[in-house]
């Protein structure tokens, strides 16, 4: 039914959309998990034609591919280090038919960049910082790994060809690179939209 909704682009809100995830997922959605309106907007913005391949660099739950492969016709991969938090994507994504959308369990400096088109950052690395709201105890945070994470990414952006899109919520910036410029922004600038131009 929601999916259903967010293809006919029917508004949904973000307590209604958080049911189909477990209570402990649930839990943390509204620190940790995109806004269903977020999602649609930028999901909008990176899909600038079909079948854009687009990147969302800590996937978590899955809910901004979930809602992009659903209000799109964009092909949609989120890259999740925890693999409990993949098997319950995948899960959703099947039961609801969701076929443009792929989750892969694995770190993000595993990942090369030249294999997508676009990218979505909602600040993934940050919990290496701040703990004070953990997703859970499957990781622990090290503020090396924010650093880390941040310059990999930064790396793989800058090698990208011109014209990239991203978009970031929520970011610090750390992970840009020069080489994009800022084209928009809105919800107070906290989300981000960016291009690459040379």
């Amino acid at each position: 039914m929601i999916f259903t909704q967010l293809r006919q682009n029917v508004d949904v809100k973000d307590p209604v959309f958080d049911q189909i995830y477990p209570p402990h997922v649930k839990a943390v959605a509204e620190r940790h998990w995109t806004p269903v309106a977020i999602a649609k907007k930028a999901a909008e913005y990176l899909v600038e034609k079909p079948g854009r391949k687009v990147l969302d660099i800590g996937a978590g739950a899955g809910k901004f591919c979930l809602v992009g492969a659903a209000s799109t016709k964009g092909f949609f991969y989120g890259v999740e280090q925890r693999a409990s938090l993949t098997r319950i994507s995948k899960k959703i994504a099947e039961k609801n038919n969701i076929i443009n959308v792929k989750f892969i369990n694995s770190n993000i400096n595993e990942v090369s960049f030249a294999d997508y088109e676009a990218f979505y950052f909602f600040n993934s690395f940050f919990e290496n910082i701040d703990t004070s709201f953990p997703i859970d105890d499957a990781v622990i945070p090290h503020r090396n790994l924010y650093d880390e994470y941040s310059n990999y990414v930064k790396e793989q952006l800058h090698t990208t060809p011109v014209g990239t899109r991203l978009v970031t919520y929520w970011s610090k910036w750390d992970e840009i690179p020069r080489s994009f410029e800022l084209v928009d922004s809105a919800c107070n600038g906290l989300l981000s939209f960016w291009k690459k131009t040379f």
